[in-house]
C-alpha cells in the first residue's frame, strides 16, 4: 500500500514496506500539503475581503455612509468584536465620525476621546496600539468608565496625513491574530483612501453651491434650499418666507471708486449678516448686489422682524472707503410667504422680486410683501416703517 502511496507523490521512488524513512516523509509531505492550502484557503479569504471592502466603501462619496462601511466591515473581520468607532482628524482635533457596536446600535459616542488615550495616541503617532487588557493597562487608568476586553487602535493615513483612527474592542482580553491585524490594517488603507476621496468630493460640491466672491451659497444652492422648503412645509404644514433684497447705495459705491471695492463692500456685507441669522435660515448670492433670504417656519410679522434686524446692522456696519469716509448703505427688499403667494419655487421667486421691485420704485429703504395671488401688492406694515 505504502508503495502504491509513494509512487504518486512526486519526488519519491516506489521503495518497500520495510522503508522506514517513508512514513515519515509522507507525514512531512501531508503536513506540507495541508500548510499550503491553509495559506491558499487564507489568501483567498484576504483576497476576498478586500474585494467586499473596496466595493463598500467606494460606493458613495458621502462621508458619513463611507465611515457607517467603515465600521460595518471592521465589525466583520474580527471574531467577538464588541465594538467599533472611528474618528477623523483636523486640525489636530478628534471629531466622532461613526460607530457600530455587536447590538447593531448605530453612532453612539460611548466617551470622548482623552487627551493623552489611546485614540489621540495613534493619531499624533500614526502608530497602530494594541491593548490586550484595558482593565489593566496604564492607558486606561484615568478613563471616565472601566474599560474591559481589548482594543486595537489604527490610524488612517494618506500621504503621511493623518485623516482618523479606528478602533476596534473585543469584549474578551488577549491578542489579535496576525490575520485579524493584516485584515484590519488593509482595512484602514482603503478607508484613508475613502475619506480623502469623500473630503474632495464635499469639497467640490461645496464649491459648485458657493459664491465665490462672498462665500454665500449661490443661485443653484438656492435652488435646492427652496426645493426642500417646499418638501417639508408640505409635509408639516408651517409656511416659510423668501425675501429677495437689493443693496442701495451699492451702484454709486461701484461707480465711484471701482469693482474691486466694491467687491470688498460685498465680502464684508456678507460676514457680518450671516451672524445675525439663525442656523436654520438661508442666505445666498442671487446675482450683482440682490441676495435672497429663506427664513423656514416664518410667517409675514416674524420675518419683518428678522429684516428690521438685519436693517439695524447694516446701520452699524462701518466699512471704509478709499476715500476715508463709512459706505452708506441701505436694503430695499420684498417679501413672498409658502403659501400665501406662491407653491411653487419659480413662484416665490418672481413673487418677492416684483415686490422688491416695487418697493425700489416707490419705497426704497422698506421691505414690502408680494401680491396675494387673488390681490394686489402690500406693504407689511411692520417693515414699512423700517427705512436705512
Amino acid at each position: 500500500m505504502l508503495t502504491w502511496i509513494a509512487a504518486l507523490l512526486p519526488g519519491l521512488e516506489p521503495v518497500s514496506l520495510r522503508d522506514d524513512g517513508l512514513v515519515g516523509r509522507l507525514v512531512e509531505v501531508i503536513a506540507d500539503h495541508d500548510n499550503l492550502l491553509a495559506i491558499i484557503e487564507r489568501q483567498a479569504a484576504e483576497l476576498d475581503a478586500l474585494k467586499r471592502i473596496t466595493l463598500n466603501l467606494t460606493s458613495s462619496l458621502e462621508l458619513h455612509t463611507v465611515l457607517s462601511a467603515v465600521v460595518s466591515e471592521a465589525m466583520h473581520l474580527v471574531k467577538d468584536a464588541h465594538e467599533a468607532h472611528i474618528y477623523l482628524y483636523q486640525d489636530d482635533k478628534l471629531i466622532f465620525g461613526a460607530a457600530l457596536d455587536e447590538h447593531g446600535t448605530k453612532d453612539k459616542q460611548v466617551s470622548a476621546p482623552r487627551s493623552h488615550g489611546l485614540t489621540n495616541l495613534v493619531a499624533t503617532r500614526q502608530e497602530m496600539i494594541i491593548v490586550e487588557n484595558m482593565k489593566k493597562a496604564p492607558l486606561f487608568i484615568n478613563a471616565r468608565k472601566p474599560w474591559t476586553g481589548s482594543i486595537i487602535g489604527i490610524p488612517l493615513v494618506m500621504g503621511g496625513q493623518t485623516l482618523g483612527v479606528m478602533n476596534l474592542i473585543r469584549s474578551q482580553t488577549g491578542s489579535f491574530s496576525q490575520s485579524e491585524i493584516r485584515l484590519l490594517s488593509l482595512l484602514a488603507n482603503q478607508a484613508a483612501i475613502a475619506i480623502s476621496n469623500a473630503r474632495q468630493h464635499a469639497r467640490t460640491s461645496d464649491q459648485a453651491r458657493s459664491d465665490a466672491l462672498t462665500g454665500l451659497p449661490n443661485r443653484r444652492a438656492l435652488d435646492e434650499c427652496l426645493d426642500t422648503a417646499i418638501s417639508r412645509a408640505r409635509l408639516t404644514g408651517s409656511p416659510f418666507s423668501v425675501v429677495m433684497m437689493d443693496l442701495d447705495g451699492f451702484k454709486s459705491i461701484n461707480d465711484t471708486f471701482g469693482h474691486e471695492t466694491g467687491d470688498e463692500v460685498l465680502r464684508q456685507l456678507a460676514v457680518s449678516l450671516i451672524h445675525r441669522l439663525r442656523s436654520t435660515d438661508f442666505l445666498a448670492r442671487y446675482g450683482g448686489d440682490e441676495m435672497t433670504l429663506v427664513l423656514p417656519n416664518t410667517d409675514l410679522s416674524q420675518t419683518a422682524h428678522v429684516v428690521r434686524k438685519l436693517q439695524d446692522e447694516l446701520k452699524t456696519l462701518a466699512i471704509s472707503l478709499p476715500d476715508g469716509k463709512i459706505a452708506n448703505l441701505g436694503f430695499s427688499g420684498g417679501i413672498a410667504l409658502y403659501p400665501r403667494h406662491a407653491d411653487t419655487a419659480p413662484g416665490l421667486l418672481r413673487a418677492a422680486d416684483e415686490a422688491l421691485y416695487k418697493a425700489k420704485k416707490h419705497a426704497r429703504g422698506t421691505f414690502v410683501a408680494a401680491r396675494d395671488r387673488t390681490g394686489g401688492l402690500e406693504a407689511s406694515p411692520e417693515t414699512e416703517q423700517s427705512k436705512s
